[in-house]
């Protein structure tokens, strides 16, 4: 029982001094944090660490996997938290994102957009969309090149897929790379949607889902709106639940 109180206020802490560093960073660079979205990466944790997060009021939990979130979301079952799904995500798996996931933050392909937008449909949701841009052309990494994205907007918006809003984009930071590369790759993001936004005429098309434990100062800095960190707020995944 004192191990949980502990885990407790450590997630409580952790998240306390995460939320302090985004204002102080954003007050730096950007004038003001309100704009900023903290998605913690529940991914690979216990329900009671979601549940400690919620309590320290947090409202937004990422999941990258739907046979490890789907259980979570079910036992959890809190109307007031938005769940994302941040990782890579197979067509086939494209059924449980409608009525479990309000973001998607990893679409890809045009089959995937869909099948999520007929299940959406199915179940009366809708889902907010950020496509995947490999800005680092990082072969070991999912997303759309950077030179195909209009290509693909287009595509998409030809669909004119129901319940599915474009909402933005979102990368993945080079890996222990110096900081003026990790704030060019952001930066580069940044750009295209600023490009795809007028080019398209997408108002809403405003969200930046970039920085992760290590580099979400560097993501503020570029002007991310959405934030993607784990570690920094629960610790280390514990691979032996898995």
């Amino acid at each position: 029982m004192q191990d949980m109180k502990q885990s407790v206020d450590a997630i409580a802490s952790n998240l306390f001094r995460v939320r302090q560093s985004i204002a102080e960073a954003a007050r730096a660079f950007t004038g003001s944090s309100d704009a900023i979205r903290l998605i913690a990466v529940s991914k690979g944790h216990q329900p009671s660490a979601i549940a400690a997060a919620i309590a320290a009021g947090q409202k937004d939990f990422g999941e990258s996997t739907t046979q490890d979130a789907l259980p979570k979301i079910s036992q959890l079952a809190n109307p007031s938290i938005d769940w994302h799904f941040i990782g890579h995500l197979q067509t086939n798996k494209a059924k449980f994102i409608p009525g479990n996931f309000s973001w998607l933050h990893s679409l890809d392909n045009l089959d995937l957009a869909r099948k999520i937008s007929r299940r959406a449909q199915e179940v009366s949701a809708n889902i907010n969309i950020l496509i995947e841009v490999n800005v680092s052309r990082d072969p070991k990494k999912h997303g759309i090149a950077p030179d195909a994205l209009p290509d693909f907007i287009e595509q998409l918006l030809k669909e004119n897929l129901p319940a599915l809003s474009l909402r933005g984009l979102m990368t993945i930071g080079p890996h222990a790379a110096p900081e003026k590369e990790i704030r060019g790759c952001f930066a580069k993001l940044r750009g295209l949607r600023d490009e795809c936004r007028q080019r398209y005429a997408l108002p809403g098309f405003t969200e930046l889902s970039m920085g992760m434990s290590g580099d979400y100062v560097e993501a503020i800095k570029e002007g991310a709106t959405m934030l993607r960190v784990g570690t920094a707020i629960f610790g280390d995944r514990d691979y032996s639940q898995k």
